[in-house]
């Protein structure tokens, strides 16, 4: 019902803006004269925008159908060509995205991502708050020196195995990382493509006005000109996530973050939780085999691994004459009454939380899943301790199913039938392989892939190459991604299919359709009425007014056209407008370009809309996430404009 109510609230505000827009004209012109002309193209413009926003409130359709519908209907009523139309799906932002996903998609395929992911925990420990700092301050900085969607892109694998590996909501981790991927743009002139163009629009402004200057040359801003902003920024953004999380995101878990379906989970009546316990063997334990200690009958629990630190050796899926030795630590999956009384009965301690074992466990790596004994197969009339099928194919059995009974006990001693169930355990390379063997047939579909490590200095290397040619060579974003994931293809990273796969095409076309809309914004004229109009009607304001009009009408554009277009209007326009006031207009286009990056509000931004399906998001977690993240943004920049840069009264 909130959701519903704040729904309508910024529906009638997008309305409300909008009818005010075409006040603003009418207002101006009273007090100083003629303003821009508003014409039919840019009243049915603003039309489309609020349908489209209206869309992206309510949900009566998914967004990359808005998406679609944009592209159709802009045309259909002459806002843009059928060329410019389409023309989304050839931009350079949608092909780095393909590319850059593609890139990444790669280097998890690899376990590049599991290296990195293993590494964030290392440092954050289990904290959700600490993860979410790390990993938004770590893509925030990345995106200051390149794209902040390739940033975004890159990270979003790592992000999602932090995810399942842990338990932390994936929608806690990718809005702040998202966010911040925006914000990082700030903290290098060319972090971000409005600050890239600051410098060339400013000293065309500045050339055209030069006897208005009484003759002062021109000095462009240099390469960390912005930095002390930018860095303030993001601290702000990852304090604000870090303080507010909880309340203002919502909590959606990363699909799979179970081991075993509920289906499965069901039918073999098995609580196991998500995890296996992990317990330490005492440094005064009498070593002894699995046989020996007789668990599984004794206890109903399996141990399922077995991590000997004085060696730094793992035992996977370990048989019944592995020995467990003083100072071992052992996974083992059972009730957790069960696992108690033979921690107690054996003198082992549980763990409070999984540390050898966090990562091998984890539903990215590892999984539950029932296979079936077909007819043909070479277990028919043997048990599995005949074949030594633990040793053979590192697969844990857990339980058996005959005809309906779910045994648990001396399982590997069974004589198999066609028809038996067996429930295992194992990573799912282990249950891959297995199933190309063809002795059982899984029930569902494995969840994990074939991992290739060895190609991990390959896919590493596309990504090099790709930022060497974007960042050195000055290639074309989208070129340079496109080389390096054609160079994860060409030497077998992934397959073309799988790069095929990887593509959310939903993400595609919702930006796809956007850039149009933008397109139409700007050049029917409706962005510069919507700004001029303001700027008549502000009449005389002190410098430091000025500048958060500037800021407030930036953010504004921002969220509906393109940043690049808002920047090319707003900079000579804010630049005239702080000459008139008597305030520096550098720092007038210097707001223009850091306040282009203030979109939080609507999913519009490319990263915004990256993150969306990933994150589970709706456009009101966007409107109520964004809303104070685009308060404090404001406030910070003028905070550091007054502190910092100079700027008063």
């Amino acid at each position: 019902m909130k959701d519903k109510l704040g729904q309508g609230v910024i529906a009638s505000l997008v309305m409300i803006l909008l009818l005010f827009s075409s006040q603003l004209a009418f207002g101006a012109e009273m007090v100083m004269g003629p303003g821009p002309e508003l014409t039919t193209q840019i009243m049915v413009v603003m039309g489309v925008l609020a349908f489209a926003i209206l869309l992206f409130i309510f949900e009566w359709v998914r967004v990359d159908v808005v998406g679609i519908m944009m592209m159709v209907i802009l045309p259909l009523l002459g806002l843009v060509t059928p060329k410019q139309a389409l023309s989304g799906l050839s931009s350079n932002a949608v092909v780095s995205i393909i590319a850059v996903i593609i890139i990444g998609a790669g280097l998890d395929k690899t376990g590049v991502m599991n290296i990195l992911a293993r590494h964030i925990i290392k440092l954050a420990g289990k904290s959700e708050t600490r993860i979410m700092a790390l990993i938004a301050a770590t893509v925030g900085i990345i995106s200051s020196f390149m794209q902040n969607i390739g940033a975004a892109a890159l990270f979003m694998p790592a992000a999602t195995r932090i995810s399942k590996q842990l338990g932390v909501p994936i929608s806690r981790i990718l809005m702040p990382m998202g966010f911040c991927a925006i914000i990082g743009g700030c903290i290098t002139l060319v972090g971000s493509s409005p600050l890239i163009l600051l410098n060339d629009l400013m000293e065309s402004w500045w050339n055209n006005n030069i006897s208005l200057l009484g003759g002062k040359a021109f000095e462009p801003f240099g390469l960390f000109t912005v930095t002390p902003m930018g860095l303030a920024l993001l601290a702000a953004g990852i304090a604000y996530f870090a303080l507010l999380g909880r309340w203002i995101l919502p909590a959606t878990e990363a699909k799979d973050t179970k081991l075993m379906s509920d289906e499965v989970e069901s039918l073999y009546s098995i609580k196991i939780g998500k995890r296996p316990f992990e317990m330490e063997v005492p440094e005064d334990w009498q070593p002894k085999s699995l046989e020996e200690i007789n668990f599984r009958p004794t206890y109903k629990a399996t141990i399922v691994g077995i991590y000997k630190p004085s060696s730094k050796k793992m035992v996977l899926s370990p048989a019944r004459d592995d020995v467990i030795e003083p100072g071992d630590m052992v996974a083992v999956f059972g009730r957790e009454e069960n696992v108690k009384k033979a921690a107690k009965d054996l003198g082992w301690k549980i763990k409070e939380d999984l540390e050898y074992f966090a990562e091998l466990f984890s539903p990215n790596n590892c999984g539950i899943v029932e296979a079936v004994v077909p007819p043909n197969s070479k277990l028919v009339g043997i048990s599995l301790r005949d074949i030594h099928f633990r040793k053979v194919y590192g697969v844990n059995p857990l339980a058996l199913n005959k005809g309906g009974e779910i045994i648990r006990r001396n399982i590997s001693k069974i004589k198999l039938k066609a028809g038996d169930g067996i429930l295992l355990l194992a990573p799912w390379d282990k249950l891959h392989f297995l199933k190309k063997k063809g002795i059982l047939l899984f029930t569902e579909d494995l969840k994990g892939e074939l991992m290739r490590p060895e190609k991990a200095l390959p896919a590493v290397a596309c990504l090099v190459l790709a930022l060497t040619l974007a960042l050195g060579f000055h290639v074309q974003l989208s070129i340079a991604l496109l080389t390096g994931a054609l160079g994860m293809i060409l030497l077998k990273v992934m397959t073309i299919d799988e790069a095929y796969q990887s593509v959310d095409w939903m993400t595609v076309f919702l930006l796809a359709g956007l850039i149009p809309l933008g397109l139409a914004f700007e050049t029917t004229g409706a962005a510069r009425y919507i700004a001029t109009s303001i700027m008549h009607a502000m009449g005389e304001v002190t410098p430091f007014v000025l500048l958060l009009i500037v800021g407030l009408l930036t953010s504004f554009f921002t969220l509906v056209a393109s940043n690049v277009g808002a920047t090319v209007l707003l900079v000579p326009l804010s630049m005239n407008m702080a000459l008139q006031a008597g305030a520096d207009p550098k720092m007038a286009a210097l707001v223009v370009g850091i306040a282009a990056s203030n979109t939080f509000v609507l999913p519009t931004h490319q990263v915004n809309a990256l993150i969306m399906r990933p994150g589970g998001y709706k456009t009101i977690d966007y409107v109520r996430a964004g809303t104070g993240m685009t308060i404090i943004y404001l406030v910070v920049m003028m905070a550091m404009l007054y502190f910092v840069y100079g700027i008063s009264g």
